[in-house]
C-alpha cells in the first residue's frame, strides 16, 4: 500500500533561498536509513528557482490548486503522499533537518510533535512573541479539549492512515490545529508524544503570519469547535 517509509511535505512560498540549503541537508541527514519522498508544495504559479532546486535534488515539485493558502498545500501534500508516515516541516529553516530522525524514531506514536513548550524545549522568538504563542496554545487546548503543550508548531510526524481519513476544511495555518483536533475526535485513545525542540528563527525572507491572520485563526478555531465539536 505504501511506496515509501516517510513522506516529507514542505509547503513553500517564496522560500527558494532557504530551500537551496535545506533540501540537501535533509537528504544528507536521512541518507539511506529508510526510504522517503520529499514534496515541495509551491504557490499556484511556478517559481522557476524553486523548481530548479527540486530538479537538482530529484524531489517532487507540486503547485497549489486554486490559491496560495497554506491549507491547500497541506491537503494536496496529504493526498499525494505515498509514505507510511507523513512529516510536515516549514521551508524557512526554522525546523532543523537534524530533528527529522528524532521524530521518525518515535513513530510508534500516532502523532509526534517537535514541541517548543514541553520541558526541555525552547524558542529563539522574542519574549513578546513567545508569550503570545504560549497563550494561543493554551487557548487552543481549552477550546479544542486538548492536553498538549505545543499544538501550533507544524513540525510533526503523523500516521498516514489516520491523517488520510480526515476531512480538512481550514485554509490557513489553522489547519495545523484542525488536524490535531479531528484526529483526537476520531480516536480518543490516540497517542501523542511531544519531543523537546529548539525552534530557530527563519534564515531568509519574511514570515507569512501577522496579527490580523492570528485573529482570523482564533475565530476559525472557535468555529471549528462549535460546528465540528
Amino acid at each position: 500500500m505504501f511506496k515509501y517509509d516517510l513522506t516529507i511535505i514542505i509547503p513553500s512560498l517564496n522560500e527558494s533561498d532557504n530551500l537551496e540549503k535545506l533540501i540537501p541537508e535533509i537528504k544528507s541527514e536521512i541518507g539511506k536509513k529508510f526510504t522517503y519522498e520529499i514534496f515541495i508544495i509551491d504557490g499556484i504559479n511556478k517559481d522557476n528557482k524553486t523548481f530548479k532546486i527540486t530538479q537538482e535534488n530529484s524531489i517532487r515539485y507540486l503547485n497549489r490548486i486554486k490559491n496560495n493558502d497554506y491549507g491547500n498545500a497541506v491537503r494536496l501534500g496529504i493526498k499525494k503522499s505515498t509514505g507510511k508516515y507523513i512529516l510536515f516541516m516549514d521551508g524557512d529553516y526554522s525546523h532543523n533537518p537534524k530533528f527529522i530522525l528524532k521524530l521518525y524514531e518515535n513513530k510508534r506514536y500516532d502523532v509526534v510533535i517537535a514541541s517548543r513548550y514541553v520541558l526541555g524545549g525552547k524558542t529563539d522568538n522574542s519574549f513578546l512573541s513567545e508569550t503570545l504563542s504560549r497563550l494561543l496554545n493554551k487557548f487552543y487546548n481549552i477550546i479544542l479539549n486538548l492536553q498538549l503543550e505545543d499544538v501550533s508548531n507544524s513540525f510533526k510526524l503523523y500516521n498516514t492512515k489516520m491523517i488520510k481519513r480526515l476531512y480538512l476544511s481550514c485554509n490557513h495555518f489553522d489547519i495545523i490545529e484542525e488536524i490535531i483536533f479531528k484526529l483526537k475526535k476520531n480516536n480518543d485513545k490516540i497517542k501523542f508524544l511531544e519531543v523537546p525542540y529548539h525552534f530557530k528563527q527563519r534564515k531568509f525572507g519574511k514570515s507569512k503570519r501577522n496579527f490580523f491572520i492570528i485573529i482570523a485563526y482564533l475565530f476559525s478555531i472557535l468555529k471549528l469547535r462549535i460546528f465540528d465539536g
